[in-house]
C-alpha cells in the first residue's frame, strides 16, 4: 500500500495522485482488509473478528467499538511497560508518538512501527509534484525551512516516546534521505537535530541568511513557530550580521555539530552581505521584511488552518504579499491528506485525504454556522449504538456536512476518534476534500497546546479557591488567545464582585499574579512544556473587568441574533465586537511572574 515512485518525476507523481483518488473506494477496502488480516491475531482484535476471514470486515464494523484515548490507553500502557507489541499490532511497535492533545494533563502516546516511517516518507514525497504543478523553478534554489526537535521520553520497556516530527527528523529516512533537487534546504541536519532550541534557531537562521540568494521558499510546520523565528530574527539580526561579517559563529553556540556545520556554510567573512542585511533591518518599517531579505522567495509554507488561522494577519504584514501555503493535514496518529490547490487563499484551504494512508470513517455532527461560534460537541465522549449506525466511509460523505474523523491505522489504532471536526468542501475524483474546522472541545490554542473548556474551568476554579481569599466572587469569566504579540498568550477576562460591598474591587497585585500562576500550574502538560521548555507561549494574563461587563456582552450577542433564552457566556471569545466590549471595560491587568514547572513524564507518571 506504499507505492514507489521518483519524486523528481512530477508527471508520475501527479498520475499517482490521480490513480489514488480515482480508486479511493477500492483502495480503502484494500487498506481495511490488509490491516485486519495482518492484525487479526492481536489481543485487541481477536474478540471482535471471530476468526472468520470471509466476514472479517463486516465483523469489524459490527462489533469493534468506536474508541477514544482513554479506552485504548491500558493497552498502550502495557506495551510501554514491556508487554509484546501483538497486544495491538502484528508488526513490532518501535516507538510511541506523543500527541499534542492531552489526557488528564499528560501527553497521549500513539503506537508506531518502522513501516509508518516509510509511509510518512511517501506522503512527504507526494507534496513535491503538487507544488511543482503550481510553482515553476523550485529545483533552481533552496527552501529555508525551520525544523526543530522536541524532548523525548524513554518508557520502562526502553521504547522512545516523542513527537511525530522529532521521530521523523531523527529517522534514517530523513537523515540519509536520497538527494531530491526539489527539496534542498538551507538548514544542515546538525542544526535541525540540536536539542537546544535557541541554538538551533540561531544556526538555522544564520544559514538561511548566508544563502539568501538561493532561497526560493520559506517555511516551518506551524505559523506560530515561523513567527517565533521572525521575532527571533528581529531580536538577533545585529549578532547574526556580525557573524556573517566575520565568518564566525557566536560564542554562545556551544553545540559542536551546529558550530561545525554552520562554519562550513559561512565559508569565511562576507562584509557586503552583512551590510545589506543590516540595512534592511534598519529600514523604517519591518512590513514586508521577509520578501526584502529573501527576494527570490515564491511562497511561505506554514499551516494556517484551525487555530493557526489567528496568525494570518501578522504573517501577511511580514511577508510582503507572498502566498501562504498550507500543504498537508497530519497528526501523531496518522498522516491524512494534501492540499492539491496550494496557492488558494488560507480561508479556502481544503485537504484531499489519501486513501492508502489509513482506513477512514466519519461520524456526522450537527451542522451549524461557524462564523461567530464554535461547533458544539456532543455532551459525551461515548458513541452510542445509534451514532455508530450513522458512521459513513470515505467516499460516502456529503458536501457541506460536518464530520468527526475516525481512523483505523496499520500501527494499531482501531476505530479511533482523532477529535478533529472537518467539513466536506468537494471531491477530487472519488476522494472527498475537507476543510479543518476545529478540535473537538478545544477553546484555546496558541501553539501545539489544546486547552478544553473543562481544563480551563478546573484551572480557574482552583485559582479562585486558593487566592481570592473570600474577598471576591468571580461572577463570570471568558478567555481568548492573544496573538498580537510574539509569542502569543492566554488572556482571561474576570468579573469580580467584592463580597462585602458594592464598591469597585480593590485589587491586590500579588493576589492577582498568584491567580495567574495558579491557572498556569493547573493547565496541562503540553501547555506547560510550551511555556517552560519551548517558550512558544507567553505569560498568562488576567484582565479584570468592571461589574456589568458580561451583561453588556450578553446584550451584544442578543443584538447579533442569539436567543435570550439559550444564551450562555462563551468560554472563549473570537468576535471582534465582543472583544472590544470586554477590553473597553478593563480595570486591571495582571501577568504570571514565573514560568510553570514542567519536566518530561512517563506514561504512568
Amino acid at each position: 500500500m506504499i507505492p514507489s515512485y521518483d519524486p523528481n518525476d512530477t508527471e508520475a507523481g501527479l498520475q499517482l495522485l490521480e490513480d489514488l483518488t480515482t480508486n479511493a473506494d477500492a483502495i480503502q477496502q484494500q487498506v481495511l482488509h490488509q490491516i485486519l488480516s495482518q492484525n487479526s491475531e492481536t489481543e485487541y482484535l481477536r474478540s471482535f473478528l471471530d476468526g472468520e476471514s470471509c466476514n472479517i470486515q463486516e465483523n469489524f464494523k459490527n462489533k469493534a467499538p468506536v474508541v477514544n484515548y482513554e479506552d485504548i490507553k491500558p493497552f498502550i500502557q502495557r506495551i510501554s511497560d514491556g508487554d509484546s507489541s501483538d497486544i495491538l499490532s502484528a508488526q513490532p511497535i518501535t516507538e510511541l508518538l506523543t500527541s499534542s492533545g492531552t489526557s488528564g494533563g499528560k501527553p497521549k502516546f500513539m503506537p508506531s512501527t518502522a513501516e509508518e516511517l516509510d509511509r510518512k516518507t511517501f506522503f512527504y514525497n507526494m507534496l513535491v509534484p503538487v507544488m511543482n504543478k503550481f510553482v515553476n523553478g523550485l529545483d533552481e534554489g533552496k527552501g529555508m525551512y525551520l525544523l526543530f526537535i522536541k524532548p523525548e521520553i524513554k518508557t520502562p520497556s526502553g521504547l522512545q516516546a516523542r513527537p511525530v516530527l522529532t521521530s521523523y527528523y531523527k529517522s534514517e529516512q530523513f537523515k540519509n534521505r536520497p538527494f531530491n533537487k526539489y527539496n534542498v534546504i538551507t538548514s544542515p541536519n546538525d542544526a535541525i537535530l540540536c536539542e537546544d532550541s535557541q541554538q538551533s534557531m540561531y544556526c538555522q537562521l544564520l544559514c538561511g541568511l548566508v544563502q539568501r540568494s538561493d532561497v526560493l521558499r520559506l517555511g516551518a510546520i506551524f505559523a506560530s513557530a515561523f513567527l517565533r523565528a521572525v521575532k527571533f530574527l528581529e531580536n538577533h539580526f545585529t549578532e547574526l550580521c556580525a557573524d556573517i561579517r566575520t565568518g564566525t559563529v557566536a560564542s554562545w553556540i556551544t553545540d559542536s555539530g551546529c558550530r561545525d556545520s554552520v562554519l562550513s556554510i559561512l565559508n569565511g567573512p562576507n562584509q557586503e552581505l552583512a551590510d545589506e542585511i543590516e540595512a534592511l533591518f534598519n529600514a523604517k518599517s519591518r512590513e514586508g521584511i521577509l520578501k526584502r531579505i529573501w527576494p527570490k522567495t515564491k511562497y511561505i509554507e506554514v499551516i494556517v488552518t484551525g487555530s493557526m488561522a489567528q496568525y494570518i494577519p501578522t504573517l501577511e504584514f511580514y511577508s510582503g504579499g507572498l502566498p501562504l501555503v498550507s500543504v498537508m493535514y497530519a497528526s501523531s496518529e496518522c498522516f491524512f491528506g494534501l492540499n492539491i490547490n496550494p496557492l488558494c487563499k488560507p480561508s479556502d484551504v481544503s485537504y484531499t485525504l489519501l486513501p492508502n494512508m489509513a482506513y477512514f470513517e466519519f461520524l456526522p455532527v450537527d451542522d451549524k454556522s461557524h462564523e461567530e461560534t464554535q461547533l458544539e460537541s456532543r455532551s459525551t465522549d461515548d458513541v452510542s449504538l445509534t451514532d455508530k449506525d450513522r458512521i459513513v466511509d470515505l467516499v460516502s460523505v456529503e458536501i457541506g456536512r460536518y464530520y468527526e474523523l475516525i481512523i483505523t491505522t496499520f500501527a494499531g489504532l482501531y476505530r479511533y476518534r482523532v477529535g478533529d471536526i472537518l467539513k466536506v468542501t468537494g471531491f477530487h475524483n472519488k476522494a472527498p476534500q475537507f476543510s479543518f474546522v476545529e478540535r473537538r472541545n478545544v477553546v484555546l490554542s496558541i501553539d501545539t497546546d489544546k486547552t478544553s473548556e473543562e481544563d480551563l474551568m478546573k484551572a480557574v476554579t482552583q485559582a479562585k479557591l486558593n487566592h481570592l481569599q473570600g474577598l471576591f466572587l468571580l461572577t463570570e469569566y471568558t478567555s481568548y488567545a492573544d496573538t498580537s504579540s510574539i509569542p502569543g498568550h492566554y488572556v482571561l477576562f474576570w468579573e469580580l464582585k467584592p463580597r462585602y460591598d458594592n464598591d469597585p474591587p480593590k485589587l491586590d497585585k500579588k493576589m492577582m499574579e498568584d491567580c495567574c500562576s495558579e491557572v498556569e500550574d493547573c493547565l496541562d502538560y503540553v501547555y506547560r512544556r510550551c511555556r517552560n521548555k519551548d517558550r512558544s507561549i507567553g505569560a498568562l494574563e488576567i484582565r479584570v473587568v468592571s461589574l456589568g461587563t458580561f451583561d453588556a456582552l450578553m446584550d451584544f450577542s442578543i443584538s447579533q441574533g442569539s436567543s435570550v433564552n439559550q444564551y450562555k457566556t462563551p468560554r472563549c471569545v473570537k468576535s471582534g465586537g465582543a472583544l472590544q466590549i470586554l477590553d473597553s471595560r478593563v480595570i486591571g491587568r495582571f501577568f504570571t511572574k514565573r514560568v510553570p514547572q514542567w519536566e518530561p513524564l512517563g506514561l504512568d507518571s
